[in-house]
C-alpha cells in the first residue's frame, strides 16, 4: 500500500516522533511504501510532495516542528478543493493517508472520509482541546516550558515589588493556563472558559501586595473579562474561520496599574510553548499514536483517529472527535481553587 502522511494546523513538539513511528513500523513490518505531503492539506491540494521512507525518519525524535511543514489550509474553502484532492492522491497512487493535526485538519479528515477518502487521524494539539482524548500530545511540552517561565517570574516579581502577567497559548481552551499556573505556583489562574472580574483580581493584587508578595498571575489568550468583548485585539480569521487573538495581558496590565497604582508588567510566551524538543510523555505518546495509526491502516480501519484513554490507546471515529472542543470542566476549578469572577 502507498500511504501519504500530513501534519496541519500549528506546528507542535512530537509531530516527528508520530511520522517516525509510522514509517518505521509501516515500511519494516507491514512493507507499505509512504510518501510525505507537504504543509498540510496545501500538499495533496497542490501535489506537493517528498520522499518519506526509513532514511528520511532517521535522528528525527527529538526534533520539534515537522519535517513535513505544516498550514492552516482548508481545501474546503477552495474552488474545487475535494475533486483535486482526489486528482491528486489518484496520479500519485495514493491508497490511504494518515492526518496529524488538529480538530480543523482532522475536521477537513472527517469531511474526506464521509466522501470516500481512505483516512486514519492522530490528534495533536498543544491546547489539549481535542475531543475523545484524554491528552494530546505536545501538550505537555507547552505546560513545561510555560510552568519554567512562571518559576522565573516568581524571583523578578518579588525583587521589583511588581504583579507580572504571563500569557500562555489557548483561545477557547484553558488547560495549558490552568495545568502551567498550578504547576508554577500562579496566584491568580485566568482561562476562556469563565469571564473574569476585573475588580476581583485587583483586589486580589492588593492583597497579596499587603501581604509583602508579588503576584503572578497567568492569563490565557482566549480569556475575557466580564463584558469584555472588546479587551483583546483580533488580527483577523485564518482560513478556518477563528480570530487571531492577542493583547489580553497588555489590557489586563493596563487596568491593574489603573485600579491599584502598582506596575504591572507582561510576558506573552506565545510561539515559544511550541518550539523545541519534545518531552518525554509527549516522545511517548507521540511515538505510541504512530504505531497504533499505521496498525488502523493496515487493518483498513478507515475513518478513525487512534486516541488516548486512560493508558490505553483506541480508535475513535473521526467525527467523534471533532464534533465539540474538550473544554475545561467547572468542577475543575474549584479543585484548583482557579480565580475567576
Amino acid at each position: 500500500m502507498r500511504i501519504g502522511v500530513l501534519t496541519g494546523g500549528g506546528d507542535c513538539p512530537g509531530l516527528n516522533a508520530v511520522i517516525r513511528a509510522v514509517v518505521r513500523k509501516g515500511v519494516g513490518m507491514y512493507g507499505h511504501e509512504f510518501v510525505g505531503f507537504r504543509d498540510g492539506w496545501r500538499g495533496p491540494l497542490d501535489g506537493l510532495t517528498m520522499p518519506l521512507g526509513i532514511p528520511e525518519v532517521r535522528g528525527i525524535l527529538p526534533r520539534g516542528g515537522t519535517i513535513l511543514g505544516s498550514s492552516r489550509t482548508n481545501p474546503f474553502k477552495v474552488d474545487n478543493g475535494f475533486e483535486r484532492i482526489g486528482e491528486n492522491l489518484h496520479q500519485l497512487g495514493v491508497d490511504a493517508l494518515v492526518a496529524i493535526g488538529g480538530e480543523d485538519t482532522l475536521g477537513v479528515a472527517t469531511r474526506l472520509a464521509d466522501r470516500g477518502v481512505q483516512v486514519v487521524g492522530v490528534p495533536k494539539t498543544i491546547d489539549n482541546d481535542l475531543n475523545a482524548t484524554d491528552y494530546t500530545f505536545g501538550f505537555d511540552t507547552a505546560v513545561n516550558i510555560a510552568m519554567v517561565a512562571i518559576d522565573r517570574l516568581h524571583t523578578t516579581a518579588e525583587s521589583h515589588h511588581r504583579a507580572l502577567i504571563v500569557e500562555v497559548l489557548g483561545r477557547h481552551a484553558g488547560w495549558i493556563a490552568l495545568h502551567a499556573g498550578m504547576a508554577g505556583g500562579a496566584n491568580v489562574i485566568l482561562i476562556p472558559e469563565q469571564p473574569f472580574s476585573v475588580q476581583r483580581v485587583c483586589a486580589y493584587v492588593e492583597s497579596r501586595f499587603q501581604a509583602h508578595y508579588a503576584p503572578i498571575i497567568v492569563v490565557a489568550e482566549g480569556a475575557t473579562p466580564d463584558g469584555g468583548e472588546n479587551a483583546v485585539v483580533e488580527k483577523g480569521l485564518d482560513a478556518f474561520g477563528h480570530v487571531r487573538l492577542g493583547g489580553i495581558g497588555e489590557w489586563l496590565a493596563g487596568e491593574i496599574e489603573k485600579t491599584t497604582g502598582k506596575e504591572a508588567r507582561t510576558t506573552v510566551l506565545g510561539h515559544i510553548q511550541r518550539g523545541g524538543t519534545p518531552t518525554a510523555f509527549d516522545r511517548m505518546l507521540a511515538t505510541r499514536f504512530g504505531l497504533h495509526a499505521i496498525d488502523a491502516v493496515q487493518e483498513r480501519d478507515w475513518g478513525k483517529m487512534v486516541a488516548l484513554r486512560g493508558t490505553d490507546i483506541v480508535r475513535v471515529p473521526l467525527a467523534e472527535a471533532t464534533t465539540e472542543l474538550k473544554l475545561v470542566r467547572p468542577e475543575l476549578y474549584a479543585e484548583a481553587e482557579v480565580f475567576f469572577g
